[in-house]
């Protein structure tokens, strides 16, 4: 499946203008808080949202069609949006309606070696895509957007934050639902059996960076459970020298969100793209590092996004991955940064220290 390569935002929340941005197979997106990088995440989960057929729940979701827009329906009137994967592209505007949902006004889709290269859609005036319809229906034309539909559908847009007791990915699962990691890691436990009954080379990889970061576990002890009618697993545990069985409880927020970031890293059959927000969260500097290295390895075979203000994880990257999200007049902008411009710099300091400097500009910005 093809890479997001470029994209284009106009008018989604703090988004007011982000037009033709490059894309390559790493990118570690770091700013103040409230700079938007949380909003650039909303745009990937918007548009795999479309791809579902749930944009206004979506839309619901974040409050309203009112709060998507741009400084309110007051400043900005619709949303356009426009993406290349390749050789193909995708392009639509959404506008908000009476009842604050969103409704799609018109859509294209692109063929780098069609007749015009852009093909209008038409306007569907609701909130079904028509080039998801055309991807899904059957018909001859669907080669021309179902490249585009395979990729965002794909997507997996990762949120380990929630550790805490009632977290789904301390409890039981059903045995069947194993297809693909959850998005919460409710799954992890049948998820990690799949992998340990049918890949096993990557399992083993999930091990080692577990034991590596987590030096007194040994494995995973994935014992299904008899339900009534259900079979159920979830991510029990042993150490080294004991046979005793621990308990996701046992495990610390730091130990259970790195078990499921690199069960999300080194899975055998990764989506187009990996999106996630600020993994560093409850990590050890050591355990930083290892995760670093992880997603180092997965940009290798897919492409993966980061949002992250750790300054630790930041100086594991090269300069040239770095997009750094800012706020001027209200708005987010987001640049790449080049390493000819901080050559100098990096001869004393790491990425990281210079961030943390403020060299690299992305602190709190004051308006």
């Amino acid at each position: 499946m093809a890479n997001l390569k470029k994209l284009t935002i106009k008018g989604f929340k703090s988004i007011k203008e982000l037009v033709d941005f490059e894309l390559t197979d790493l990118n570690i997106i770091v700013g103040g808080n409230g700079a938007g990088k949380s909003n650039l995440i909303s745009f990937f989960k918007m548009l795999k949202s479309l791809m579902d057929g749930n944009l206004n729940r979506f839309v619901t979701s974040n409050g309203g069609a009112g709060d998507l827009l741009f400084n309110g329906r007051k400043t900005t009137q619709l949303m356009e949006f426009e993406t290349y994967f390749g050789d193909y592209g995708f392009r639509f505007k959404l506008v908000p309606t009476p009842q604050d949902r969103c409704s799609i006004e018109s859509e294209a889709r692109f063929y780098k070696y069609g007749y015009t290269g852009w093909w209008e859609l038409g306007d569907s005036d609701s909130d079904l895509s028509a080039m998801v319809m055309e991807a899904t229906g059957g018909r001859s034309d669907a080669k021309y957007s179902q490249p585009v539909y395979d990729a965002i559908a794909s997507w997996q847009i990762y949120h380990f934050h929630d550790t805490s007791d009632n977290a789904p990915m301390r409890h039981y699962e059903i045995v069947q639902d194993n297809k693909s990691l959850r998005l919460d890691a409710a799954n992890i436990g049948s998820f990690l059996l799949k992998l340990k009954e049918e890949y096993s080379e990557e399992y083993n990889e999930i091990l080692n960076a577990v034991r590596i970061v987590t030096p007194f576990f040994d494995d995973f002890l994935l014992e299904p459970r008899k339900e009534g009618v259900k079979l159920e697993v979830n991510l029990s545990w042993t150490q080294k020298g004991f046979d005793y069985p621990m308990q996701p409880y046992h495990l610390s927020d730091g130990s259970i969100r790195f078990i499921c970031l690199a069960t999300a890293l080194l899975q055998p059959d990764p989506p187009s793209t990996i999106i996630i927000d600020e993994p560093e969260l409850g990590l050890h500097p050591a355990a930083i590092a290892v995760l670093a290295e992880l997603i180092q390895d997965t940009a290798q075979r897919t492409q993966v996004i980061v949002a992250t203000q750790s300054p630790i994880l930041i100086d594991q990257f090269g300069i040239e991955n770095i997009v750094v999200v800012n706020r001027e007049n209200g708005a987010s902008t987001f640049k790449r940064l080049e390493e000819k411009n901080f050559s100098e710099w990096l001869k004393t300091y790491s990425v990281g220290e210079l961030w943390t400097k403020n060299v690299i500009a992305g602190g709190p910005v004051y308006e």
